[in-house]
């Protein structure tokens, strides 16, 4: 799954890499190395610009919220459980589905954090000496520092109770697209803990390759059979990980600090 990532590219960068067309200074995030769902976050899509005198779709690089909210929805509520959405079933989702063939979008990232519960610690629980284990969290990025772009969908929503001119009538919110967890081995690889990704979680975000990102943001491209093609997983033995300190664990924290790579596991947080 992905429930928290860091985001600390500047827009100009992104602008950069995405080859990106429009992006609205005053839409500018601060680097967040704690993203947690209903957040705000960049997204790169490919979208006509409104009143522009061409039709064409214009990649732009937009602030949306985490967490979708599809546009049949009475309330935005449920928009913080909607932060993921699973390749194998996002063409058929109710919730997902029109997003699919129509709103599809990159969410860049300089990686993902996910938490192992420690071997020792699991014990502890089985053996009910322990009500809740104490959980490493791990940080998964590119091992060349590439750009992690994470497949993503998103939508548009309207506040009924609110008049038509109000700046918040509108909401765009997005998801992010998991697969199942590469079973092997890591680029680079901690010491002492796992080896590969599925050790860590048996889920992880959809990251595209750049060969990919055209065909992906392509409004044109509706058919369901092609674009779940492009869900195919990446290629394996691109990604790193490596144990970060347990202050991630708490949303609240947030600073480079959180991407330190520490020696090994925490103490008490044994793999």
């Amino acid at each position: 799954m992905c429930g928290r990532y860091a985001a600390s590219r500047r827009p100009e960068d992104l602008a950069g890499i995405f080859e990106i067309e429009k992006w609205d200074v005053e839409e500018t995030l601060a680097p967040d190395y704690n993203v947690a769902p209903t957040k705000e976050v960049y997204a790169v899509l490919d979208r006509p610009v409104k009143d522009a005198d061409s039709p064409r779709p214009v990649r732009q690089l937009r602030k949306l919220k985490w967490g979708l909210v599809p546009s049949w929805a009475k309330t935005p509520e449920g928009g913080a459980r909607m932060i993921n959405a699973r390749a194998e079933t996002v063409h058929e989702k109710p919730s997902y589905r029109r997003a699919f063939t129509s709103r599809r979008c990159i969410i860049p990232a300089d990686g993902y954090y996910e938490w192992v519960t420690g071997t020792a610690e699991r014990d502890l629980e089985v053996e009910g000496k322990k009500k809740r284990p104490r959980k490493q969290p791990y940080f998964v990025t590119p091992a060349d520092g590439s750009v992690f772009a994470m497949a993503g969908l998103y939508e548009f929503w309207r506040d009924r109770t609110l008049p038509d001119e109000h700046p918040l009538a509108w909401w765009v919110t997005c998801s992010v697209i998991t697969t199942e967890a590469e079973t092997t081995p890591l680029a680079v690889a901690p010491d002492a803990g796992p080896r590969a990704l599925a050790d860590i979680h048996p889920r992880m975000p959809l990251m595209l390759t750049s060969d990919l990102w055209d065909s992906w943001l392509d409004p044109a491209g509706t058919d369901p059979a092609a674009l779940r093609d492009l869900l195919a997983p990446p290629p394996a033995g691109l990604m790193r990980a490596f144990p970060v300190s347990t202050a991630v664990s708490n949303v609240r924290n947030n600073g480079p600090e959180l991407l330190k790579e520490l020696e090994g596991p925490e103490e008490g947080t044994l793999f």
